[in-house]
């Protein structure tokens, strides 16, 4: 059976690349022009760019959504999509997040002033952090399932989630930031898998395995 994934446009770029990453994998993309999402295996939340653009995913994306995954629905956010699960953002401090995951991000460093390396020298911490880093996977994940420690992701970003106990995989720039999270079948990346090479097409498949089983599970709530 050909399993369909609804990507959201809501004006926050890449769908194009995420879409081609989705169609290699052998499954059939639909871009909801509204917020009717019944019948699809998987929901993925894209988004490059500032919080504020998450605004457009007004009250009826909201309750969509959120009743997607409390009847066991796999949604994935990637990048902006990953931030916008959470409560909300400090680049746009008035835009409220989805509120699936608790605490806020914040600009990367914030707080912190220079950081240090490894040698203990100063040095100011750039911002945005853009280009290839480590995964750092303290804890069994599945949409991990396969990715070996220490795998390269592409990243581009200024934003970051805080490392809680949902986090499955850190990266550093400057401080530690969730690259990674999951519960259940809600799950986020920072980085852009799409562009990732083979360990972002496999984390992608991981994924579609989580949306495969929705159909056939009895699971309710998030």
């Amino acid at each position: 059976m050909e399993m369909t994934i609804a990507l959201l446009d809501y004006g926050a770029g890449n769908l194009t690349s995420v879409r081609k990453a989705l169609e290699a994998l052998g499954v059939r993309v639909v871009t909801p022009e509204k917020p009717d999402i019944q019948g699809v295996d998987g929901l993925i939340v894209p988004g490059v760019g500032h919080f504020g653009a998450t605004a457009a995913l007004g009250p009826a994306w909201r309750a969509a959504m959120l009743e997607f995954v409390g009847a066991g629905g796999a949604l994935l956010g990637i990048c902006l999509g990953m931030q916008w699960l959470y409560e909300g953002s400090a680049e746009a401090a008035d835009v409220r997040g989805l509120g699936l995951l608790g605490g806020r991000c914040e600009l990367l460093g914030s707080g912190d002033g220079d950081t240090a390396d490894a040698s203990g020298q100063g040095q100011r911490l750039k911002v945005p952090h853009v280009g290839w880093n480590q995964l750092e996977i303290p804890a069994p994940s599945r949409l991990l399932e396969g990715i070996a420690d220490r795998s390269f992701v592409y990243f581009t970003h200024s934003f970051a989630a805080p490392v809680t106990p949902e986090t499955t995989a850190v990266t550093v720039h400057g401080r530690p930031f969730a690259a990674v999270v999951e519960r259940r079948r809600i799950a986020g990346v920072q980085f852009h898998p799409e562009k990732s090479g083979t360990v972002g097409l496999r984390i992608l498949g991981n994924f579609l395995t989580l949306a495969g089983e929705t159909k056939n599970s009895s699971l309710v709530g998030c």
